[in-house]
């Protein structure tokens, strides 16, 4: 007679920032004999490399109701969670686990030490101490909800000789934090889920050719973007109620390939269906100016043309923050001689500049290169888990926390705190269940 397979209270997919906070949030609360199981060798890979190698761990931004504006996938639904546990919550718990976070004056969280290593130190540490155990390289293959309760897991464990050794594990409870990655998806599908199509999100947009390629380096902000999208000249028809315009204020980056910086990966982000079903074509409109009103550049123009008379408009920006290499460009765009003194500017020509500070226009040809290193938009359909304690209404004793949902967050920390957030509840959800 074979043996019983090795059987846990709850086995834990994914050994990511939401199945690390699940996981020690259950066994905090009492629960015994926890599992994680890693597909790779190393746990909270994404943790390590987010934030330049400094993990923005979490965002300033207090108040759920404002919180939930920076998901475009989520939103109000996320509601319920952040009353229960939002920013500052996690900012306290890594404060009680041993790792300060430091605000930053654009209101992102980094731990004091700067590096993303803290931050995975104290997960491991505290996932330890509570009597966690982690497998790397261990990869849950299937599962399958047993009759008289639980699961029956199939574990793929990655042998030294490169072949894969299946096993058999049991578990009361299962949580899947398997990320964007798409095994997870078919774990969930397999366990009566359905799916929302994963398409990117939070990524740079391409221009081909880049009129702005001689720019790239230069930093503006504010930036006013507005996209806009021609919704039927994509692959199918647009789902019902798709936005074929989107806006977005904040700094913004120039890049050799085209666009990047904070506003436009938040634009992106809120466009992220449309731009996929579009195929990442578009027009982009570019407001340098930073919203300022044609009667505002006007009364600059005017200021300089009395004050700086003499000077050459090169040498001479309407606004100080105006980049000098990005005031010489729509000069040249513009067709105005960089030695043309301001007292000798011409009406036309100022129109002109007006008009491309506030609305240079650009062809979207694509995404940026690095675009799906960020975040993927899609996953389980949230109204098929139960927000109060991440359990999955389709299968009992399944829960189901971090980006495998279909909630996503612009940049800045707020992806992870949803993946603290959701953690959190499962893992306290599951503890209260098994008791």
């Amino acid at each position: 007679m074979p043996p019983s397979p090795e059987h846990w209270s709850l086995v834990v997919a994914g050994g990511g920032p939401a199945g690390f906070m699940a996981a020690i949030a259950a066994a905090e609360a009492g629960l015994k004999r926890i599992l994680v199981l890693e597909s790779t060798p190393e746990p909270l890979g994404k943790v390590l490399i987010s934030g330049g190698g400094r993990c923005n761990v979490t965002h300033a931004c207090w108040d759920p109701r404002e919180l939930v504006g920076s998901y475009p996938r989520g939103g109000k639904a996320l509601r319920g969670p952040f009353s229960r546990f939002a920013a500052g919550d996690a900012v306290a718990w890594f404060d009680d686990h041993g790792l300060e976070l430091v605000e930053e004056p654009d209101g992102r969280m980094f731990p004091r030490a700067n590096r993303s290593t803290a931050v995975i130190q104290c997960l491991r540490k505290a996932a330890s101490a509570a009597g966690v155990e982690l497998r790397t390289l261990c990869a849950l293959q299937g599962a399958q909800a047993r009759s008289e309760g639980g699961f029956a897991l199939t574990v793929r464990v990655a042998s030294q000789g490169g072949r894969d050794q299946p096993t058999a594990l049991t578990a009361d409870r299962l949580l899947l934090a398997t990320g964007s990655h798409p095994s997870g998806r078919r774990l969930a599908q397999d366990l009566g889920h359905g799916l929302v199509a994963p398409v990117p999100s939070l990524f740079t947009f391409a221009f081909k050719p880049n009129p702005l390629v001689a720019l790239a380096g230069v930093v503006m902000d504010p930036v006013d973007l507005e996209l806009e999208l021609d919704l039927d000249q994509g692959a199918g028809p647009p789902p019902p109620g798709m936005a074929h315009r989107f806006r977005q204020q904040g700094p913004l980056l120039i890049t050799h390939w085209g666009l990047s910086g904070p506003a436009a990966l938040k634009l992106t982000a809120f466009a992220a269906r449309a731009l996929h079903h579009c195929g990442y074509r578009g027009s982009l409109r570019v407001d340098w100016s930073g919203g300022r009103t044609q009667p505002q550049l006007e009364e600059l123009f005017a200021d300089c043309r009395r004050d700086q008379a003499r000077r050459q408009l090169s040498n001479a920006r309407p606004w100080p923050a105006l980049s000098r290499r990005l005031w010489q460009h729509l000069l040249d765009q513009q067709g105005v001689e960089p030695d043309r003194r301001w007292a000798d500017l011409g009406k036309r020509q100022q129109q002109g500049l007006i008009e491309s500070l506030r609305r240079s226009s650009y062809a979207v040809a694509g995404r940026g290169p690095f675009g799906e290193e960020f975040v993927t938009a899609g996953g389980v359909p949230i109204g098929e888990v139960n927000l109060a304690t991440m359990e999955s209404r389709c299968t009992p004793g399944l829960y189901l926390a971090g980006e495998l949902l279909d909630v996503d967050g612009i940049t800045g920390g707020f992806n992870f705190q949803h993946c603290w957030s959701s953690g959190w509840l499962a893992g306290q959800a599951i503890a209260e269940a098994a008791a």
